[in-house]
């Protein structure tokens, strides 16, 4: 491997910059990754606009793929070459691509017991959803309880999580609407098995929306729209579970308390993907769901400004992914 690596760094509010860097060296019991691709996240959008989580400069990226490059003392050699993805969380409570360098750089570390090998066929440029697959299959064991999910099921979001919890409730059985704002994504999730989709841009999907009040066993808010909340409670049938999973800021909550104990609702909040990844590995390689077909644009890591771009602004994209020169992605590139 070469002593000196890209990576787009962010270096100040707004501002990420292409970058030649020393390549890192794992300690003992980490490794490298040369990065094969890497999904653009909403919350990479907020890290580079500037917060209080992470300074600068820092490389995004949690949401990769990539192939074992190097390993430290004390990590089996046998590693090196193999295809992966990996739970992002060290030891010390810092994540990669946010306290630790990610995706966004061709290389970067992580310690070695996070590591999920993946089979050789499998297409690196897929692999960068596993991430958020596993937040979700972590939010439906939240939801689900010993009883199976209660059905018919509404979602409010089509972005990534949304559709991917579509996946898996239509894969536990479960009749699914959702609610979206984005007339290609809520195409998709039609062709994903959604019994019906409501554009709430739409007068018309509005009002079969606000008819549909006490119908749904589970309700999903993964949109991190504070009037959908309200929607939630309102479309939740007696005794129904609301998964709450989208990002709301510092927005409170607003909502009749009573409609809560007299429904005999249940809240049910999840975050991240803790003891999440086996399970969501598995799904993501033995064909069981089609996440292809949310990523809607494939570009190189040099076109990051564009890639950038599209995820803030285009309605039809669902997730942009960035890949990395060299990396064998198993199929050519498209956008």
């Amino acid at each position: 491997m070469s002593t000196h690596m890209n990576a787009i760094v962010n270096t100040g509010p707004g501002t990420l910059e292409w970058q030649t860097l020393p390549t890192p060296e794992p300690a003992a019991g980490q490794v490298r990754v040369r990065t094969a691709a890497c999904g653009i996240c909403a919350t990479d959008l907020q890290m580079i606009a500037g917060w209080e989580r992470t300074g600068f400069p820092s490389i995004p990226g949690h949401e990769w793929s990539g192939v074992v490059d190097a390993v430290g003392n004390g990590v089996n050699a046998s590693l090196v070459g193999q295809p992966c993805v990996a739970e992002n969380v060290w030891a010390d409570g810092g994540e990669v691509g946010f306290e630790h360098s990610g995706g966004y750089g061709q290389c970067f570390l992580t310690e070695a017991r996070l590591i999920h090998v993946l089979p050789a066929e499998f297409p690196l440029w897929a692999a960068p959803l596993i991430e958020p697959l596993a937040v979700c299959v972590r939010a439906m064991r939240r939801l689900r309880g010993e009883d199976g999910p209660p059905r018919p099921a509404l979602i409010f979001g089509d972005g990534p999580i949304g559709l991917l919890l579509l996946l898996l409730l239509r894969r536990a059985g479960a009749e699914v609407s959702l609610v979206g704002g984005r007339p290609a994504r809520l195409a998709i999730a039609s062709s994903l098995g959604a019994s019906c989709v409501m554009n709430y841009h739409d007068p018309a999907d509005a009002e079969r929306l606000a008819n549909m009040s006490g119908t749904f066993g589970t309700v999903v808010e993964a949109s991190g729209g504070p009037a959908a909340m309200t929607t939630a409670m309102r479309a939740a049938a007696r005794g129904a579970k609301i998964l709450v999973i989208g990002d709301y800021g510092h927005t409170r909550a607003d909502f009749p308390w009573n409609q809560l104990l007299h429904q005999e609702l249940e809240l049910v909040g999840s975050n991240a993907s803790a003891d999440a990844w086996p399970h969501a590995v598995t799904l993501a390689t033995n064909g069981t769901l089609p996440l292809e077909r949310l990523i809607t644009h494939r570009l190189p890591a040099r076109d990051f400004h564009q890639a950038i771009e599209l995820t803030r602004h285009d309605r039809s994209a669902v997730k942009v992914v960035i890949e990395w020169e060299g990396s064998d992605s198993h199929n050519t590139r498209r956008s």
